[in-house]
Parts: structure tokens; C-alpha cells; sequence
């Protein structure tokens, strides 16, 4: 009797890693036609193709556009790369992501010397490409790289301890890429200029000698929809935010009481009030200038990006608007995660971000798999949009000193939930699990 490995557990990783891409609300997942009995998740666009005819027969012939593709066991059958990579961009929407599985580069001589030796199952004719010449392919079809990452060391159960060992090396060799399995996630490039209606979230605790400067301060106010969101003061900072919605009725003003403490109370609380297509989250201490935002909705509108975050650390700061201390502490944090997410990020705990909303559905999905609790939302945001793949591009502003009231956060009480969540979510961005 021949030993023959079983690809069972393999697929079940990888069905449960395509889990967070069919989270977007209009997925279409094409699926190599020999594996059609692997993939279980459930998803109503799902089709089953042969990759060398992947266009014929009517098997693409759809009127509607998606927010995202995923390719299965496909890219190593298609005979042109480039025409499939054309024909996948006419079925995005601007912006829009395709997601690629493939088989790493790395591990082509072992999957050849076990067909050889008989222990797995042979392939049909297959061209494992590199990471490399789909990203400069999928350019000339107008994609851009977003990123790219690999998982599982050991493709079977292994008497029960294959999900051990694949989180360990998943963990310790995260950054190597050296994973069987390859995930590469392309964006559709499309700029569009598009009028989105806008929500800037302000939360506020004890900022009463910052809130009328901050409020007149926001250039085309007419534009947004804003939303005071306080929490309990001792200060005047509710009344003050009632005279302004009261003296600017004409205005689309909101005041939200928040039932707990902390900024990520305010601002989640805040959310389920909002309206608007694209959010802000301004932060009420004057430490950036509130004139910034336009250019940060303008990013969004023009399809540039699905994230937009503010950096405090690109232009010198005006002096006493951060501790020392905390200058480091945010340089680690910068230096970490970047690391982490695998994408160049210079501040992570700017409090001025502006986001799609359809991302706050993925924010939901986050949170509730992981069970992550952050202080302050910027960790949620941030994560969120880069677990997701989103193209998240920086904006630098310029950091000011505080002329009214004391910052809110504990070096030290609140740093250390940082770091919690961090070591958390790390295991989450660079292993696999199955549920």
C-alpha cells in the first residue's frame, strides 16, 4: 500500500483564510475546477473554471462588478497571465481587490520530489510563478501591489500537532515568507472623482477651552456631518458642545453622551450615529489642525486610497507637544508594526484617520474573532484596514502643543494595553488557525 498525503487539512487552512475576503459585500470567487470538492465556504458567486479556458464557454460573462475576486488554484493552470489579469480588471469596481493563491515559489523542488517519490498526488502541468513577475504582469493591467504573505509549513494534521507547529514557524519566520502558501493581494488602479458624503467623529473629555477654536477652525463645515461625542467632564465640555449645536442650527451637528470611558468608547459609540460614506476621527486637543481634513477626504474621493492616516512624526514637532518618552514609545510602536503588517507606516497612534465606511464591517469581524480590546480605536482602525488588505497611505501633519487641558492617556496603564494588543494581534496577522 502506498502512502499518499492527504491535502485535507490543507485546504481547510486555506478555506479559513479566505474567510476575512468574503467579508467584502460583493465577492466573486473562481476556483479551479479539480479542486472544486476542497473548497467549503459558502458564497453565491462561486464558479468553477478550467484555468486554460477560463474565458470561454460564458464562464466570466457577468454584467455586475465586484468588490473583490479571489483566485483558487488557478493562477498556475492560466496559459496568459496578462489577458486574465485585463479580464479580471473589467469585473472590479475602482479599487477593488483580487485576491491570488498560489503555491510558493520556495517549495516547487519538494512538491516535485514527492510527486516523484509517489507520496502525493501528481499535478497536471503547472507554471508556479513568482511574486515578483505577477506584481510587474498585473501593473501593465492595471493592479498595484498591496501585499503579500504566506502561511502553513506542514500541509497535514500530523497526529493533531500540525497547528502547533505551523503557528510556531508561521511565527518565528513570519517576516521570511517562506510559507507553502502564497496569498498575494492586488488593488485595481481606477482614480475616479466622486463626492462622498463625509462624518467627522470628535471625541471629547475635559477640552472645553479647545472646542469652539477646533469647531470653527473646520474649513466647508455645510460639507460634513459632525458628531460631538463627550465623555463625563468636569470641565464645561457638554455644555460647550450644546451652545455650538444650538447657535449652528443650520448645521448637520450631533452630540453623543458616551456611556463608558476611553476615546475607542466614544468613537465606536459615535459610529452607529454616523451617516456619512467616508468618517473622520478628529481628536479635540488642537494637536493637528483641523484644516488638514479636506485633503484627507480628498484621497479618498479620488479613489487613491481605502485608508488615510495622519503622521505626527514626518515634520518637526512644535515643542512640548509630546514627551520624550513617548516620542519612543511611538517610534517602537512605528518600527513594530510596520514590521507586523508589512507595509511602511510612520505613526500608529495619530489620532486623525479618515476611513470608508465599508470598513466597519471588517472592524466588526476583527474585534469579534480575535476578542482584541483597544484603548483608543487607532489600533482597531489601522489593523483592521491592513488585515483586510487595504491601501493605506499616510498624510503628514504637523503635531502642535496643547494650549487648554491635560492628554487623557497614561504612559505606562495605557502603553501596556498597547503592547497587550499588539502581542495579540501579531499571532493573528502571521498565523494560520482553523476554526
Amino acid at each position: 500500500m502506498k502512502l499518499k498525503i492527504s491535502n485535507t487539512q490543507f485546504y481547510k487552512r486555506h478555506n479559513y483564510e479566505i474567510l476575512k475576503y468574503l467579508n467584502y459585500s460583493n465577492v466573486l470567487h473562481i476556483i479551479n475546477l479539480n479542486s472544486k470538492d476542497k473548497i467549503t465556504e459558502d458564497i453565491s458567486n462561486k464558479i468553477y473554471v478550467d484555468p486554460q479556458n477560463i474565458f470561454k464557454d460564458n464562464n466570466l460573462s457577468y454584467t455586475q462588478k465586484f468588490n473583490a475576486i479571489i483566485l483558487t488554484d488557478v493562477l498556475e493552470s492560466t496559459n496568459d497571465l496578462g489577458d486574465l489579469f485585463l479580464e479580471l480588471n473589467n469585473l472590479l469596481l475602482p479599487g477593488g481587490k483580487l485576491i491570488i493563491s498560489s503555491i510558493n515559489t520556495k517549495w516547487i523542488l519538494v512538491v516535485k520530489l514527492l510527486e516523484f517519490l509517489k507520496i502525493k498526488q501528481n499535478s497536471n502541468k503547472l507554471s508556479y510563478i513568482h511574486i515578483n513577475k505577477i506584481s510587474t504582469i498585473a501593473k501593465i493591467s492595471n493592479f498595484e501591489f498591496i501585499r503579500s504573505y504566506t502561511r502553513q509549513f506542514l500541509p497535514f494534521s500530523f497526529f493533531y500537532l500540525g497547528n502547533l507547529i505551523n503557528k510556531v514557524f508561521e511565527t518565528l519566520f513570519f517576516y521570511l515568507n517562506i510559507g507553502i502558501k502564497t496569498y498575494v493581494i492586488l488593488r485595481k488602479v481606477e482614480e475616479v472623482e466622486s463626492k462622498k458624503t463625509k462624518t467627522i467623529i470628535i471625541p471629547a473629555k475635559n477640552e472645553e477651552g479647545n472646542l469652539l477654536e477646533l469647531f470653527n477652525r473646520i474649513p466647508n463645515k455645510e460639507d460634513f456631518e459632525i458628531i460631538f461625542s463627550c465623555g463625563i467632564s468636569t470641565d464645561r465640555t457638554i455644555e460647550v458642545c450644546k451652545q455650538i449645536i444650538h447657535k449652528n442650527e443650520n448645521l448637520d451637528i450631533k452630540f453623543h453622551l458616551q456611556s463608558k470611558k476611553g476615546k475607542a468608547n466614544a468613537v465606536w459609540e459615535s459610529i452607529n450615529k454616523t451617516q456619512g460614506e467616508l468618517i473622520a476621527i478628529l481628536d479635540s486637543d488642537l494637536s493637528v489642525d483641523p484644516e488638514i481634513l479636506p485633503s484627507f477626504f480628498e484621497v479618498l474621493e479620488k479613489n487613491q486610497a481605502d485608508f488615510v492616516n495622519g503622521s505626527r512624526l514626518v515634520y518637526e514637532m512644535e515643542k512640548g507637544s509630546m514627551r520624550f518618552i513617548n516620542l519612543i514609545g511611538n517610534r517602537v510602536f512605528q518600527n513594530l508594526i510596520s514590521l507586523m503588517i508589512k507595509q511602511a507606516i510612520t505613526d500608529t497612534l495619530c489620532g486623525t484617520k479618515v476611513f470608508k465606511r465599508e470598513l466597519l464591517k471588517n472592524i466588526d469581524w476583527w474585534r469579534k474573532n480575535y476578542n482584541l480590546f483597544d484603548p483608543f480605536g487607532d489600533f482597531d482602525l489601522l489593523f483592521t484596514a491592513a488585515f483586510f488588505s487595504e491601501k493605506i497611505v499616510e498624510i503628514p501633519v504637523h503635531y502642535k502643543a496643547r494650549t487648554y487641558g491635560v492628554t487623557q492617556i497614561s504612559r505606562f496603564r495605557d502603553g501596556f494595553k498597547l503592547i497587550k494588543y499588539f502581542s495579540k494581534s501579531f499571532f493573528a496577522f502571521n498565523s494560520s488557525t482553523i476554526r
